[in-house]
């Protein structure tokens, strides 16, 4: 899922358990349409609120591809049409709120990050690092060489996957991408003041 995606999906998260019911049609649309399997769908229905069932329904849809959130949002279509044009108009926004939010030079952001920066950024990160790993490109595979290399050391462990990601995308690798990752995994701003000043 695009990164774009995923922090509308999270910053919409509350209003989206509060306002739509999902038992009944989307569940079963996305099901459906081959976005949730289905022991997704039952995991999902054995919540006991329908807030709990959306909230995990959100949890899973950022995992389940490039097509997951087109496809939501076409499940919304038609008994929660006032949601659905919500998100898409938030969704038109320029930049999403993504460089906004973090107070970065634009030099900063299209340059590709040093050693120092990621190994900064390694020791800031916490239980979110795998998450991250992940939406940047990395394979599981490569997540569990990382723990394996350095097996006492989770701060190694970030590290090796965030150089592992940079030699992997070259120029593409830049501190926005790696923002925007952060960003859709709920790591919070104010970890990363001092980390691309």
């Amino acid at each position: 899922m695009d990164p774009r995606h995923k922090e509308i999906l999270r910053k919409h998260r509350l209003d989206l358990s509060d306002q739509i019911l999902i038992e009944d049609t989307i569940v079963q649309f996305l099901y459906q349409e081959n976005i949730l399997t289905e022991s997704q769908v039952d995991e999902i229905q054995s919540q006991i609120s329908n807030k709990k069932k959306t909230l995990r329904l959100l949890d899973i849809l950022p995992t389940r591809g490039p097509r997951a959130f087109d496809t939501f949002l076409n499940s919304l279509e038609e008994e929660f049409t006032w949601v659905r044009d919500k998100l898409l108009q938030d969704l038109e926004q320029p930049n999403g709120g993504h460089t906004d939010e973090w107070n970065i030079p634009e030099v900063t952001l299209r340059a590709v990050p040093s050693d120092r920066q990621l190994s900064r950024l390694a020791s800031r990160i916490g239980s979110e690092w795998e998450s991250v790993l992940l939406d940047l490109g990395l394979s599981t595979g490569a997540l569990y060489r990382c723990r394996a290399d350095h097996p006492l050391s989770l701060h190694g462990q970030v590290l090796a996957g965030l150089i592992q990601w940079r030699q992997s995308q070259g120029r593409s690798a830049t501190v926005h991408r790696l923002l925007q990752s952060l960003q859709a995994t709920d790591v919070h701003p104010s970890t990363l003041d001092e980390v691309f000043q």
